[in-house]
């Protein structure tokens, strides 16, 4: 028999086990980014479900910051006499701000959990749940912006235009912060249930330290040189800079007024850097758990 008529040798097994690659941060948002069409449905699913049977739908979007603007200036304004000049646009400049990452941060954190169903049969990535949570919470935030621009109207008070550019950044850097808190607990609070009720404990902390309902400049001249501890908070920046657009005050003894744009927009630089680090750092973590979610759901 010639060497070209031999039989084939038989295919030898595999000496090592084929494992599919973990996809990487980067390539997470590249798959989420494929799928952005789906994320634009969840968002308009996360919307009609909130209001649905609901006879007043998105106008329970701006009663809310209605009600706690009434609230909060009976109390701080005519009990406690703090003395800040429109206090309501004081308020709510900082408020929708806060508003939009507290709810950002809650409804993110139940995404995976609250779509149990979705999740246990149908593949996608389970990313796209929390930012969907995000999406609506951005809609209500434009809606709530009414509420202000009403406000703005009635006491016919102009934004500081020349600090408008900063207010794209911000709400920028927001987005990308709340992101990233709310993709990593989302994934811990499929294991760790307590996290969503732990979360509402520390954001009700988080939101007295964030200098909405209080000038920022009060706690800084108490600090004196160590003034520079309040902008370890993250929102504070963001909540500063939507302050110094919109509530645009006058007189000094409120927020920062002896600075420039350039103050504000390296201070969200910061944030916007750390947040880009924690993001990367919960697309990490999310990896490395949702191997389970369906089982644990």
């Amino acid at each position: 028999m010639s060497p070209s008529s031999a039989p084939p040798e038989p295919a030898r097994p595999p000496t090592t086990t084929e494992v599919s690659a973990r996809p990487g941060p980067i390539q997470r948002l590249v798959i989420v980014w494929r799928y952005r069409e789906l994320l634009g449905n969840l968002v308009r699913k996360e919307l009609k479900v909130k209001y649905k049977n609901s006879v007043l739908g998105f106008l329970w979007s701006l009663l809310n910051p209605v009600l706690y603007l009434v609230v909060f200036t009976l109390v701080f304004k005519e009990i406690l006499r703090v003395q800040v000049p429109l206090f309501s646009i004081f308020l709510l400049s900082g408020l929708l701000a806060w508003n939009l990452y507290s709810n950002s941060v809650s409804a993110g954190t139940t995404s995976i959990v609250g779509n149990a169903s979705l999740v246990q049969k149908v593949w996608f990535p389970r990313e796209i749940l929390p930012l969907a949570s995000i999406g609506a919470s951005l809609v209500h935030f434009f809606l709530q912006m009414l509420v202000l621009f009403a406000a703005l109207a009635i006491f016919r008070h102009a934004p500081a235009w020349s600090y408008a550019p900063a207010l794209v950044p911000a709400l920028l850097v927001l987005l990308l912060f709340s992101a990233a808190i709310a993709i990593g607990l989302a994934a811990v609070n499929v294991y760790l249930r307590d996290t969503q009720h732990l979360l509402e404990l520390v954001l009700v902390v988080w939101f007295w330290l964030s200098a909405i309902v209080y000038p920022y400049e009060q706690v800084a001249e108490r600090l004196g040189d160590k003034s520079w501890i309040l902008l370890f908070n993250p929102i504070i920046p963001v909540v500063l800079t939507f302050q110094r657009v919109i509530y645009n005050p006058s007189d000094p003894g409120v927020i920062p007024l002896d600075v420039g744009i350039g103050w504000y927009l390296r201070n969200l630089a910061i944030v916007g850097a750390g947040s880009l680090v924690l993001l990367v750092l919960a697309l990490w973590l999310f990896g490395r758990l949702e191997d389970d979610f369906a089982e644990e759901i």
